[in-house]
């Protein structure tokens, strides 16, 4: 039986395993090596009010997890959230888990208060979720992007209105590799 839950910092040890796992096996072992560097760094430097996460449990074996990590914006008072990585075990993709858990991600955030999540990633899978194509002008990522056309975007407030100044990541996300 899958269970979600959002105490991702009890399995913390695991999950820079389980994304340079599957990333690994998707990308190839450079980008599994890069992602699961990049969780470790995220777990490891990220203050608590800045990171977020939410676990898929099958019975207790790690099923897949989702990241948040906070983006700030100078001119804007909104909170906003970049959703990343995202990961489900290779046994279990193709089952429903990630978009799952990426909406119980999102519930969390909303009852957190949280405005606004962004995510860069391939846009016929999140777009499943809720998100869409959004404009770097819309909502300006801390980086350039080389693939502009996966910026994607989702209001948790239902406000539709752009988002103001330039952001800034978390530093594990400063990399601009990564974007």
């Amino acid at each position: 039986m899958l269970n979600l839950t959002a105490d991702f910092k009890a399995r913390s040890t695991e999950l820079p395993g389980l994304f340079r796992d599957v990333f690994a096996a998707s990308e190839g072992e450079d980008e599994g090596s890069t992602v699961g560097t990049l969780v470790q760094d995220l777990l490891k430097t990220t203050p608590d009010d800045d990171l977020q996460g939410v676990l898929a449990l099958d019975g207790s074996a790690l099923a897949g997890c989702v990241l948040f990590s906070r983006l700030s914006y100078d001119q804007d008072p909104r909170q906003v959230f970049l959703m990343s990585p995202v990961a489900v075990r290779t046994d279990r993709q193709k089952s429903g888990i990630g978009q799952k858990l990426i909406g119980f991600g999102l519930d969390e955030l909303r009852l957190q208060g949280i405005d606004f999540a962004v995510t860069y990633g391939d846009p016929a899978y999140y777009e499943k979720t809720g998100f869409q194509q959004i404009t770097e002008t819309f909502a300006q990522p801390p980086m350039p992007l080389s693939m502009p056309h996966g910026w994607l975007g989702q209001s948790l407030t239902g406000a539709e209105t752009p988002i103001e100044g330039p952001s800034h990541c978390v530093n594990a996300f400063n990399k601009p590799a990564l974007w």
